[in-house]
């Protein structure tokens, strides 16, 4: 799989700064593939991407954009990238549709008209099937001041895949949208990325968005603390848990007190394995159970655990 992102030692560290807010982050993204970042807030995501693309200068390391660097040619690698940033980033005083054609034209996909009747009939098509896919045809016409949040970040999606980008950089995009439109959202990005081999690199608070990338970055105070498929993850972080309750619940968490194993203080009981066989547990145990089973690690389950380091280390 050819490289599409390669990022190597990455540092930035602001003036006045007590710490680095990116310190020393690595890592490859394939041609293709699906890669997100998750962190806490603070943890150093949307500095990443911004350096990523071009907005931010790094105070140390490598960035390399499709062969691009993304320091000594920042044009070259904004030609192929599309940015949907988590803070809006609209022309208020024009249209929706005003805001999308100026784009185009930016990006020299389209010759200039003054109106949207003038365009070529392929930038009115692949206009209207985005709008249609986000549910913005009405909307896409009116002027961007008279639009809702959540119809502006629409309106910021349709943008960013007008040129149809090798790399797609999508810092939070889903915020503000609805279960219905990002739904849509993410139904369509498949799609582009089945039919024209796009790069997405996502950052979100929606660890359900997360789940399906082909690999995740765990960034906590500005370096990786983990890396790897969701499964990987998943596993290193978080081990299998024991859920088991009693009639009895004093005598069960006395018992769990006795072999020193973790547990959510309600019933039914999570108990942490931290390496214990589940069998060797259950074996140890005298008093009689009414639930046992395993629980899978989640997703979540693993963020969280990072995040909780996270806050133990700033109080």
């Amino acid at each position: 799989m050819a490289r599409m992102i390669e990022v190597r030692d990455l540092v930035k560290r602001y003036r006045k700064a007590d710490r680095n807010a990116v310190d020393g982050v690595s890592f490859e993204v394939g041609q293709g593939e699906f890669f997100a970042l998750l962190g806490p807030n603070g943890a150093g995501k949307t500095t990443t991407i911004s350096i990523l693309t071009t907005t931010l200068t790094p105070t140390s390391g490598t960035v390399v954009i499709d062969g691009h660097d993304a320091v000594r040619d920042a044009a070259g690698v904004r030609r192929r990238v599309g940015i949907i940033f988590q803070q809006p980033s609209l022309d208020l005083n024009l249209t929706g549709e005003e805001n999308v054609r100026f784009h185009a034209i930016l990006y020299g996909l389209y010759p200039y008209r003054p109106l949207f009747r003038a365009m070529p009939r392929a930038y009115r098509e692949q206009l209207r099937d985005l709008a249609g896919v986000l549910g913005l045809e009405r909307e896409i016409f009116k002027p961007v001041k008279k639009l809702s949040g959540g119809m502006k970040r629409k309106l910021e999606i349709i943008r960013g895949l007008m040129h149809r980008p090798r790399v797609l950089f999508l810092d939070e995009p889903t915020a503000g949208l609805d279960a219905a439109s990002r739904r849509n959202l993410w139904g369509y990005l498949r799609e582009v990325r089945g039919a024209y081999d796009i790069t997405v690199c996502l950052t979100t608070h929606y660890l359900e968005e997360a789940e399906s990338a082909d690999r995740i970055c765990i960034l906590d105070q500005g370096r990786v603390a983990s890396m790897g498929t969701p499964d990987q993850i998943k596993a290193e972080l978080v081990d299998e848990v024991l859920v088991l309750d009693a009639d009895d619940r004093p005598a069960l968490r006395r018992e769990l007190d006795r072999m020193g194993l973790a547990y959510a203080d309600a019933g039914p009981f999570k108990v942490e394995l931290n390496g214990h066989s589940a069998q060797a547990v259950i074996r140890s145990l005298s008093t009689p159970l009414t639930v046992l089973r395993t629980s899978s690690p989640t997703l979540e389950d693993a963020y969280l655990k990072i995040v909780g380091s996270a806050m133990e280390t700033m109080q």
